[in-house]
């Protein structure tokens, strides 16, 4: 092969490699100084009362368990450990002493964070206790499908500037994924290019536009996660999606600086895509919106009384500052409709309920 057509499959490349380079490699997205909080806002970032539901989930975790002596909580992705300071300064005095907290992160750990927070690239194995992961699975790189004009599923390739065309008919373990939880609609309709999570008009490739995210490597990725746990429960909070309701052109979609744009695997931008939650689930696991399982810990954004207005003006004001930040982390059609997977781990049930 001469070094021009060498060049040349370099720079098209799947998805699953241009985005992992483009968000983990050495001058990737997830390894810039100030970290995902510079780009987007998640429910850790919303609001304090999101480690504090969090920590009382690793409080009932605690005891399905029976009090262990040492009680294990994982932050895995933790950006620059804001949940993992957040959970640990929301638990009890005892049961923050028999607690070690782990940060997963492949980023240097940040200054000034509590030195009783661990921090490595992996989950510790063999732990018991609560592994939690906040919008860690949206951004483990998969393949991007779609349907040429002959109803062919084709792998989409990608160059570093976003420009994209078909490669290679989807075949093997990534096929059979396809046909078992992204089936292709039984009707193909048009696409304009027009929506904002979709594929970017005027670069796609010239397919039906009909798309798919290959979900497999992160159905891996969740099984060797919550595989690091001896016992307890672990968690994965995500954009989500189900069999019945995929997206007809899929999810893929990129961010920068606060602002959606489209993706382009060049380092600067954050590259996502919604999650199969459903093809994730392990034995025994449930399935929950934000909203769901955030009222289930006691976060419902249920306004104060107004007589607390009169008795206690400045209590009033409190707790309707956290009324509306728990309305915020509870919306329907925002952070609310968010998808929880809780999957015990050698347990009988999902510890949930107080």
């Amino acid at each position: 092969m001469d070094r021009e057509a060498a060049h040349g499959r370099r720079e098209w490349r799947g998805w699953r490699e241009a985005a992992q380079e483009a968000l983990y490699g050495p001058e990737g997205f997830y390894r810039r100084p100030e970290g995902p909080a510079g780009h987007f806002r998640t429910s850790v970032h919303a609001s304090p009362l999101y480690a504090a539901a969090v920590a009382r989930l690793l409080a009932r975790v605690d005891a399905a368990l029976d009090r262990p002596a040492e009680l294990t909580f994982v932050d895995m992705a933790a950006g620059r450990g804001e949940l993992a300071a957040g959970v640990l300064a929301a638990l009890p005095g005892a049961l923050a002493a028999r607690t070690r907290v782990h940060a997963v992160e492949l980023a240097g750990r940040p200054a000034g964070l509590d030195p009783r927070i661990a921090w490595s690239a992996e989950p510790p194995a063999g732990v018991t206790g609560l592994l939690f992961a906040n919008e860690w699975l949206d951004n483990v790189p998969v393949d991007v499908a779609e349907t040429d004009t002959a109803g062919v599923r084709r792998r989409v390739l990608v160059r570093r500037d976003g420009t994209e065309r078909l490669g290679e008919p989807v075949t093997g373990a990534e096929a059979d994924w396809l046909e078992r939880w992204w089936p292709s609609p039984p009707e193909p309709a048009p696409h304009t290019g027009t929506d904002d999570t979709g594929p970017h008009a005027g670069t796609g490739p010239a397919g039906t536009g009909l798309r798919a995210e290959i979900g497999l490597p992160r159905d891996l990725a969740w099984a060797s996660a919550a595989g690091s746990l001896a016992r307890g429960l672990a968690v994965a909070v995500d954009y989500a999606h189900t069999r019945e309701a995929r997206p007809p052109f899929g999810t893929l979609t990129g961010f920068r600086e606060g602002r959606q744009t489209r993706p382009v695997p060049d380092g600067r931008h954050d590259l996502t895509a919604h999650v199969a939650l459903d093809a994730c689930a392990g034995p025994g696991a449930l399935l929950l919106s934000q909203r769901e399982a955030l009222g289930a810990l006691g976060v419902t954004g249920a306004r104060p009384p107004l007589a607390l207005a009169t008795t206690d003006p400045a209590a009033y004001v409190r707790a309707l500052a956290s009324a509306g930040e728990a309305a915020e982390l509870t919306a329907r059609g925002g952070l609310g409709d968010f998808g929880w997977l809780l999957q015990p781990v050698g347990l009988a049930d999902v510890p949930l309920a107080g």
